[in-house]
């Protein structure tokens, strides 16, 4: 027997062990179907590209989310947790009652609570977020939590780094969390200052050359800032100059992208995310205590608003935001306004928004007329065909680029995250949303969709069935490939 043979022999046992790895270890039929076909088809590749990015580690949990090591006070907190959310459905809130499916589907998967009299500012672009944000860091009095996918070592992120490190120097405690692939270009010497200042600063993943590819796989894209365990700040919007649209910070593309400041209870489950988080990706442990979440938040009687918020990532058991917009979906009884940069949303979810749509619901898509990624737009416009048959309305933006990720459902649920209607924000990114039960909340992110759709162009569903052959051979196979993106 040869060498060559031999090798091949060796080779073809290689790729019916991982083609049996994939098998069992991949959950979505489309996606095992994908990485099959890669292995075998792609010649070592596709073998590569299979543990580069496809390893489900649900069923590999990358990290302990518990914070609370007293089992005796966490299952008192839940069952807090439980009669506090029995409040608040008997109130009979329209928005609350209609939507209980969605609040108990969160409630039971993740034990993220409901919680009322909450203040709820809606921020559109960076010219509105980080003046708030500004604002709230130097009036911190006991600490500040800051998480984040991107930020820019640029004119808002040094400003806002200067401010911690004073905020440091005064005695207030500040913690920071990047992620080592978004945030790379503040590692070197902004992390630096930070720490030389007292601030405690880690990234979520160290990059390492070994373990390049599972990092850059596994992003934390969540976008967090929790000051003094009262106020949250939570949505699409990262520290970089390019948010902002202003005069003064004018960029070549108009950036699109929404963003909340909470006030009130529901910062607390921010808090929680982020502490564990922290406890994961600096090896120490915070403590629950008061100074973290504060027993009595007084606000103003304005403050009235009900939020739950949902965390997921590949260290959950499901994928709660999926399920939780599919819930939203399924609920709805009139409208859905989508808006999202990256449509890339699989079988299960693409089918719920069909279904809404030929039961009549009346379904609106707002995504990126300029993209920042061709490969993506071309695997995104491959679903429009089957949505756009079913009904539904998709508009393209070309104002600028719109990062935005919201959701509103029959103008009483908003919801506003991080979260892409993708694949990859649904199995692989630690992703975190905001769902406000209230009609107020619900009507002003509807007045910005249909402000932004001025700003937008519809597609034509006959024009978009008699587009080149040529340009649906190419949407068609980067929707093959979507899976894997």
């Amino acid at each position: 027997m040869n060498w060559i043979l031999l090798l091949e022999i060796v080779y073809i046992l290689i790729v019916i062990i991982v083609c049996i790895r994939v098998i069992y270890d991949t959950q979505s039929s489309t996606k095992t179907m994908a990485y099959v076909l890669a292995v075998i088809f792609m010649p070592i590749v596709g073998i590569i590209i299979y543990f580069s990015i496809g390893i489900n580690y649900r069923k590999r949990k990358i990290y302990s989310k518990r914070v609370f090591n007293d089992v005796k006070r966490e299952n008192e907190i839940k069952k807090q947790i439980l009669l506090d959310s029995d409040n608040i459905f008997s109130t009979q809130v329209p928005s609350v009652t209609n939507f209980q499916k969605l609040a108990l589907l969160i409630l039971n998967q993740s034990m993220s609570p409901i919680s009322s009299n909450n203040d709820v500012s809606l921020l559109l672009n960076g010219e509105e977020k980080f003046p708030k944000v500004l604002k709230a860091l130097k009036n911190a009095k006991n600490h500040i939590h800051v998480e984040y996918y991107i930020f820019n070592a640029d004119t808002i992120g040094c400003k806002i780094i200067d401010l911690l490190i004073e905020k440091a120097q005064e005695g207030v405690k500040v913690r920071f969390i990047y992620d080592d692939f978004g945030s790379r270009e503040i590692r070197k010497i902004q992390v630096g200052r930070m720490k030389a200042a007292g601030i405690e600063a880690f990234p979520f993943y160290k990059i390492k050359l070994i373990a390049l590819a599972n990092s850059l796989n596994y992003r934390n894209h969540r976008k967090i800032i929790v000051v003094d365990g009262v106020i949250g700040f939570v949505g699409g919007i990262n520290v970089s100059d390019k948010y902002i649209n202003s005069a003064t910070e004018k960029n070549d593309l108009f950036w699109r992208d929404t963003h909340l400041m909470i006030k009130g209870p529901a910062v607390r489950t921010l808090q929680y995310i982020f502490m564990g988080d922290w406890n994961y990706c600096s090896g120490t442990l915070l403590v629950p205590n008061n100074g973290f979440f504060p027993d009595h938040i007084f606000l103003q009687n304005s403050a009235d608003k009900v939020v739950q918020i949902a965390a997921s990532g590949p260290d959950s058991d499901t994928p709660l935001i999926e399920q939780s917009l599919m819930q939203a979906i399924n609920l709805a009884t009139k409208e859905i306004l989508i808006t999202t940069p990256y449509f890339i949303p699989g079988a299960t979810l693409l089918e719920t928004l069909r279904v809404a749509a030929f039961s009549g619901i009346k379904i609106k898509l707002l995504v990126p007329g300029i993209s920042d990624s061709y490969l993506v737009n071309f695997a995104a416009r491959s679903y429009y065909g089957r949505l756009l048959k079913a009904g539904a309305e998709i508009y393209c933006y070309r104002k600028g680029f719109v990062h935005a990720k919201t959701m509103v459902v029959d103008q009483q649920i908003a919801i506003v995250g991080t979260a892409n209607m993708d694949i990859r924000s649904f199995d692989l990114n630690f992703e975190v949303n905001a769902i406000v039960y209230d009609e107020d909340v619900a009507k002003e992110l509807t007045e910005a969709f249909y402000e932004d759709l001025k700003d937008a162009t519809k597609i034509d569903s006959e024009k978009w069935r008699a587009r080149s052959q040529g340009i649906q051979l190419i949407e068609k196979i980067a929707g093959l490939l979507s899976p894997l993106m």
